[in-house]
């Protein structure tokens, strides 16, 4: 299973990333919004786990540019 991790506080980023590995899952991360769209947007993600808090943009927007593209990509939200 696929996982996109977008967060950009790269303490927790490589914390949740060491446990989802450790747990099994193939782990991609993005630290902002842009990154993360183009990871998320790739398509062959299973789930994506997104900061809401981003240097450049919301997190929502990472979720509307999937929705806009179709993707019913599952969406776990960390703030």
């Amino acid at each position: 299973m696929r996982v996109v991790l977008v967060e950009d506080d790269a303490k927790i980023r490589r914390f949740l990333q060491k446990g989802l590995v450790e747990a099994g899952y193939a782990v991609e991360t993005a630290s902002d919004a842009a990154s993360g769209r183009h990871l998320a947007l790739g398509g062959a993600a299973d789930a994506v786990i997104l900061d809401l808090g981003l240097p450049d943009a919301d997190g929502l927007e990472v979720v509307k540019a999937m929705r806009a593209a179709a993707l019913v990509t599952p969406v776990l939200v960390l703030t």
